[in-house]
C-alpha cells in the first residue's frame, strides 16, 4: 500500500496532525506496519486455565483465536476456514477440543490441523489435508503470564522488545508472593467513536488526572483526594519516563532521604489489619524485607507497552482498534495468587469504583475522546502540541528519558516508536530517538 501522505511530516518532535486520527488510509498503514508486523499484546494465560480454552480477538483488523491446546500450549490461530473463508469460532470464550466452520463443516483441532471434511471422497485421492491448516501466528511469546503475538516473523525476542518495561511488569506481578496473577474475574469493555492513539496517549498523560478525574478525587475524602491530587501538579515528586520502543511510565513512586516511600494506591482497596499483615508476611518470607520494600514502595504506576497495553492499578487494559474513528477497549482486573481472600475482593471493588461501567473516573476519560474526536474536525487548526517539558529532560542511570509526571515525555516516547514504524525502511528496528537529550 502506497501513501499519498508525507507521513514523517505529520509527526513531528513536539506535535501532531490531526490527519492522524482521522485519515482512514493512515488507519490501515498503521495496521499493516504496526499491529499486523510486530508485537501485540493479547491477554493473560489465566485466561485459558484448561485445555480447550480459547478466546477470540483481532490482530490489527484480522480475526484469531487464542487457544490452549491439548499439550496445554498456547495457539494463536487466524480465525479464517481455510475452504472458503468463513470464520470458525464466533464465541467470545468458551471450551473446545475443535473449531467447526459451519459453512461446510471443516473441523480443525486446537492447533490449528484439519481434522475433518465432510464427503471427503469428492476430493479425490490426492487431497492433503496437511496443506489446509488454519493460518498461524508467526510468532507467540509470553512474559510474566502476558500473552503477545507478531503476524511478523522477523521480529526482535520478547524480552529484547520489552527492554525496561520488564522491571515494570516484575514489579507488578510480584506484588503476589507466589510471584503470580490472574485474570479470570471478568472483563469490563467500553468504545468510544474516536481514534485508538487517544487511549494509549491518555493512558499515561499525568497532566489531565486533576481536571478530569477531580470530582472523585474529591469524593474520596479530604485527605485522600488531596494525596492523590497532590501526585498531579506541578509540585509533584513524580516522573514520566521514556522505556524506548514506544514504551513509557507514570511513576508515582515518592523518594525521599530514606529512599523509596509508598503512596497509598487508591485502587488497591483497603483491608482488615489482619490480612494486611498476613500479605506482608507472606512477601517477606518470599522475597526477603529489601525486595518486598521495593515492591510495594514502587509498584505504583501507569505502564504503556506500545502498541496496545496499559497497565494500570490492578488491570490489564487492551486497547483495540475498530476502524479509523472507532476504538473498542478492554479492561482484564488481576488478582493476586497466594493473598487473603479479602485483599482480591478489596481490589475489585476499588478497581470497579473508578473503572467500572458505572465508575468515577473511566468515563471521563471516554468522554474526553469524545470531545477530542468532534473538535479535531475543526480544519483551521492542524497540530496537537506535545512539547511539554521537553527542555526539562534527561536521563537516567537505565538509559530512560526521564520527565515530570505531567510532562508530555510519555507521549513523545509513543511518537518516536509510530514514526519508526511508519516511516522507515527498516521498521522492524528499534527507534531513533527524534532529538538529542542530555545525561545528567
Amino acid at each position: 500500500m502506497k501513501s499519498k501522505l508525507k507521513l514523517e511530516e505529520l509527526v513531528q518532535d513536539t506535535r501532531v496532525s490531526r490527519k492522524i486520527y482521522l485519515e482512514n488510509e493512515i488507519f490501515m498503514l498503521e495496521m499493516e506496519r504496526i499491529f499486523e508486523s510486530n508485537w501485540v499484546f493479547l491477554g493473560h494465560e489465566s485466561e485459558l486455565a484448561a485445555p480447550g480454552d480459547f478466546k477470540t480477538l483481532t490482530i490489527g483488523t484480522q480475526p484469531a483465536i487464542m487457544t490452549r491446546d491439548e499439550h496445554g500450549d498456547i495457539q494463536v490461530l487466524m480465525n479464517r476456514c481455510m475452504h472458503r473463508g468463513s470464520t470458525v469460532c464466533q464465541q467470545e470464550r468458551g471450551n473446545s477440543p475443535t473449531f467447526r466452520c459451519w459453512y461446510h463443516g471443516w473441523t480443525y483441532n486446537s492447533k490449528g490441523e484439519l481434522i475433518g471434511v465432510p464427503y471427503a471422497d469428492g476430493y479425490g485421492a490426492g487431497f492433503d489435508r496437511r496443506k489446509f491448516s488454519l493460518l498461524k501466528a508467526a510468532r507467540v511469546e509470553k512474559y510474566r503470564g502476558l500473552v503477545f503475538a507478531s503476524l511478523e516473523a522477523d521480529v526482535e525476542r520478547l524480552t529484547e522488545y520489552l527492554g525496561n518495561a520488564k522491571y515494570y511488569i516484575d514489579l507488578f506481578m510480584d506484588l503476589s508472593p507466589l510471584g503470580e496473577v490472574e485474570a479470570r474475574a471478568g472483563e469490563h469493555k467500553y468504545g468510544y467513536d474516536g481514534n485508538w492513539k487517544f487511549q494509549q496517549e491518555n493512558g499515561v498523560d499525568g497532566y489531565h488526572p486533576n481536571f478530569v478525574h477531580q470530582a472523585y478525587f474529591e469524593a474520596q475524602g479530604k485527605e485522600l483526594g488531596r494525596k492523590v491530587m497532590g501526585l498531579f501538579t506541578g509540585n509533584s515528586e513524580c516522573d514520566s519516563k521514556d522505556l524506548a520502543n514506544g514504551h513509557s511510565i507514570l511513576d508515582m513512586t515518592i523518594k525521599n532521604r530514606h529512599g523509596t516511600r509508598p503512596v497509598r494506591n487508591m485502587l488497591r482497596g483497603s483491608t482488615s489489619q489482619s490480612s494486611g499483615a498476613a500479605y506482608v508476611a507472606s512477601m517477606t518470607q518470599r522475597y526477603g524485607e529489601a525486595r518486598t520494600a521495593e515492591i510495594l514502595g514502587a509498584s505504583n504506576v501507569n505502564l504503556a507497552i506500545f502498541p496496545n497495553l496499559l497497565i494500570i492499578g490492578i488491570q490489564l487494559r487492551k486497547t483495540i482498534p475498530v476502524s479509523v474513528t472507532r476504538t473498542a477497549v478492554h479492561l482484564l482486573p488481576t488478582t493476586l495468587k497466594g493473598v487473603p481472600d479479602e485483599i482480591n475482593v478489596a481490589r475489585l471493588r476499588a478497581h470497579e469504583s473508578f473503572y467500572g461501567s458505572a465508575g468515577g473516573g473511566a468515563p471521563d476519560d471516554v468522554e474526553m475522546f469524545n470531545r477530542c474526536s468532534e473538535g479535531l474536525r475543526v480544519k483551521g487548526a492542524e497540530w496537537l502540541e506535545l512539547s511539554r517539558g521537553i527542555e526539562r529532560e534527561h536521563r537516567d542511570e537505565e538509559g530512560n528519558i526521564v520527565g515530570h509526571i505531567t510532562d508530555e515525555t510519555p507521549q513523545r516516547a509513543f511518537y518516536r516508536r509510530w514514526r519508526a514504524l511508519m516511516c522507515d525502511a527498516a521498521a522492524l528496528q528499534p527507534a531513533k530517538p527524534l532529538r538529542a537529550v542530555p545525561s545528567l
